[in-house]
């Protein structure tokens, strides 16, 4: 926490999955408020109707972006798959020759995600939990430091503009404020995040746990500036095991790597905090 930090009580979080579809997170809630938005425009059988091939549906919520986020497929092969439960809290599902298995739950209030992925030693890996918050244009997004952040898209379809936290190549990433008519996706080197918004605070921490691999924050800030046709606003902060957002051209240390046995664990927990 940082200041003020005698001033914020703990909250207790509560999760709700759909592993019949994707795995999809449809509620991260407080007592006070739900966190997750979603898009309005989706109706709840049109994400439900999802079949793997298909293209994205942006419904809200979390989605499992694994084992890539950007490229073929778009936002990864299981966010449209049946995930099979052998446990509460425990899903499973398959990709190739890669299997995903998240175990949540619920510790002190947290909710800890962990992922373990087993496939053949060695293999790249990217993994995105692809969260669109419900914030107020006041919210802002707080970042330890200046890290390097990659700009996509940026000045150009399929260019990356390099700069540092909280530049967005022209706006700015930590602070949302009212439609703008931009759009921005960017990846940022860090390992941690606060979402501040009025009296409400989330915190995540994520790290890889075993295997090797970079982890890095992805923050999608639309502001109305996208798609072209219709644009809507929609905020996404998405914890990512990697360093980029496509795993086909991700280059050398950019991706997450199974180990010797084939293995690959990393683990996010959030927390929430009220003022006063």
């Amino acid at each position: 926490m940082s200041e003020g930090v005698n001033d914020w009580r703990p909250r207790p979080l509560v999760v709700e999955t759909d592993d019949t579809h994707g795995g999809r997170w449809t509620s991260l809630r407080t007592p006070e408020r739900e966190w997750l938005w979603r898009n309005p425009a989706v109706p709840a059988a049109a994400r439900a109707a999802v079949r793997p091939g298909d293209a994205f549906v942006d419904a809200g919520g979390v989605e499992e972006c694994f084992p890539t986020l950007r490229g073929a497929p778009d936002h990864g092969d299981v966010w449209s798959r049946l995930w099979t439960s052998a446990e509460p809290g425990c899903a499973s599902v398959r990709t190739g020759s890669l299997s995903l298995r998240r175990s949540l739950s619920v510790q002190d209030g947290a909710v800890v995600a962990t992922y373990d992925v087993t496939g053949p030693p060695g293999a790249p890996v990217l993994y995105a939990v692809h969260a669109l918050l419900d914030l107020s244009p006041a919210a802002r997004l707080l970042v330890p430091g200046a890290p390097p952040v990659s700009v996509l898209d940026q000045p150009a379809p399929g260019e990356v503009a390099r700069t540092t936290w909280p530049d967005g190549a022209g706006v700015t990433l930590d602070a949302l404020g009212p439609d703008d008519g931009t759009a921005r996706c960017a990846v940022v080197t860090t390992d941690r995040l606060d979402v501040l918004d009025g009296t409400d605070r989330l915190t995540l921490r994520w790290q890889v746990v075993r295997g090797t691999g970079p982890v890095s924050l992805v923050v999608w800030r639309n502001l109305r500036g996208w798609p072209q046709a219709a644009p809507y606003r929609s905020v996404g902060v998405e914890p990512l095991l990697g360093a980029t957002a496509d795993l086909a051209t991700a280059g050398p240390g950019e991706t997450g790597v199974l180990d010797a046995g084939g293995r690959l664990t990393w683990r996010l927990t959030l927390t929430a905090h009220r003022e006063g």
